[in-house]
């Protein structure tokens, strides 16, 4: 064990002291799940943020920097960044007026407990992707810094995470995200002036770099149906996610909800830009490597040395941390409280909370699982973006602004959407699968709505 891997160490054990620590505030389901509805707008806002920008964000995006340049960043920080202020902007306030504990909530208020329960079990895979692409960041953060085999570092991430999400819930995640935040900005900030510092500067340094890989042109150079894929995954399969509902749910008031939304979403796409810079850079700092998603650990623990590899590290674990407990609780939630509960009356509060917590051991084991397969992180996040998502998208726009459609309506869609992107491939959709799965789902929800309101009438 080296001074490194002890200050990285270090660090997530603050961590897990400190979600030891809050989560004695946890008293009942809303404690666990939502922080009692009272977060104000420094909590709400940090919390939006650091659950956002995970390992993706500065692993995934740094990597498709330094393999392909700015143009494969489409999706990170952009066009992610844009589904937060999209969300903030037109939906933040109308969530916080519902009272949502989950976004299935407000499916079984509009529709029927059987279309919540369906809502619930769509929703619950992405999460699971989402949290393995952090616990395989994980692992790769702490295989880097010491000599332990990648598979091996996975496993101990796996359980740190699973420990620390399991312990405090919603406020025990809303608390650290503040340290997090605050860590990952520092620490990509110390990395992106020492990386400026090599080449004499930030313009020396984009000089440096070869044109090609700083023009957008190649984010542009796709068919109309390739383009709207490229947009609409990560926009449509974010705007309505369940762990940025969470917060808003979680905020004190809908003036709140929507101003740290907006807050937050402005400050993943200025932040973002950061690991992109670095990716960049790292083209002719650290040229050669066989995978791209190792450049910003690489380029902190060779060129720069402890000091700067354990500040990284310790942005990297924050972005993982605050991103993993997120998706963990998300998926414990949408099982205990929308599919499992129901079918329990005279639960106690205890018992509630005593469920939320098994389903997140058991969710963190699945995702262990999953990291173990997984090529890489990028992608895994993109499949959490897109499993189901479509037709959540479709008909949460429905349930918030219409009253046309129904119980069938929301059912044709859902199952419409979710078959459509995972058969897209084998069907001839390679290119955009989830664009075709987007538009099988409106034309399911209006196709059965207007049968529905036929058939009323």
């Amino acid at each position: 064990m080296n001074a490194t891997l002890v200050g990285v160490l270090g660090y997530v054990v603050v961590q897990l002291v400190i979600g030891f620590v809050v989560s004695k505030r946890v008293r009942t389901e809303a404690d666990y799940l939502v922080a009692g509805r009272q977060l104000g707008p420094w909590l709400a806002g940090f919390s939006i943020f650091a659950t956002w920008f995970g390992a993706e964000t500065c692993v995934g995006a740094a990597g498709r920097a330094y393999e392909h340049g700015i143009s494969a960043n489409t999706s990170d920080p952009f066009a992610y960044g844009f589904a937060v202020l999209i969300t903030g902007a037109l939906f933040a306030s109308a969530l916080w007026r519902r009272k949502l504990t989950t976004l299935a909530d407000l499916f079984r208020e509009r529709y029927s407990p059987g279309v919540e329960r369906l809502t619930a079990i769509v929703l619950i895979p992405s999460s699971i992707f989402w949290a393995a692409a952090q616990i395989r960041a994980f692992g790769q953060v702490l295989a880097t810094a010491s000599d332990l085999e990648v598979d091996l570092a996975i496993a101990i991430a796996a359980a740190v995470v699973i420990v620390y999400t399991t312990s405090g819930g919603m406020w025990a995640d809303a608390v650290t995200d503040v340290v997090q935040g605050v860590a990952l900005i520092l620490g990509l900030v110390v990395m992106t002036i020492a990386v400026a510092w090599e080449f004499g500067g930030i313009p020396e340094t984009l000089a440096a770099i070869e044109p090609e890989k700083l023009s957008f042109r190649g984010s542009f150079d796709a068919s109309p149906l390739e383009l709207l894929e490229r947009w609409a995954l990560p926009i449509c399969g974010s705007v309505f996610a369940q762990e940025l509902i969470a917060r808003i749910s979680s905020s004190k008031t809908a003036r709140i909800a929507r101003n740290a939304t907006l807050t937050a979403g402005s400050a993943y796409l200025l932040v973002g830009l950061l690991p992109v810079f670095l990716g960049l850079a790292g083209t002719k700092l650290v040229p050669g490597l066989e995978a791209g998603e190792q450049v910003l650990p690489t380029l902190a623990h060779e060129r720069f040395g402890a000091v700067i590899f354990v500040l990284f590290a310790g942005a990297l674990v924050s972005a993982i941390l605050s991103t993993v407990d997120s998706c963990l609780l998300v998926a414990s939630s949408l099982a205990s409280h929308n599919v499992i509960v129901p079918l329990r009356p005279g639960i106690t509060e205890a018992q509630k909370v005593r469920l939320a917590r098994v389903g997140v051991v058991v969710f963190g084991l699945a995702a262990y699982l999953l990291a173990l397969q997984a090529e890489g992180v990028y992608e895994m996040v993109e499949s959490a973006s897109a499993i189901g998502s479509s037709g959540v998208f479709v008909v949460m726009l429905f349930a918030l602004h219409s009253r046309f459609g129904g119980v069938r309506a929301a059912f044709a869609a859902l199952i419409v959407g979710t078959a459509t992107y995972l058969l897209g491939p084998t069907i001839g959709l390679a290119g955009w699968p989830y664009a075709a799965s987007l538009i099988g789902a409106l034309g399911a929800y209006v196709l059965f709505g207007l049968f529905e309101r036929r058939v009323s009438a």
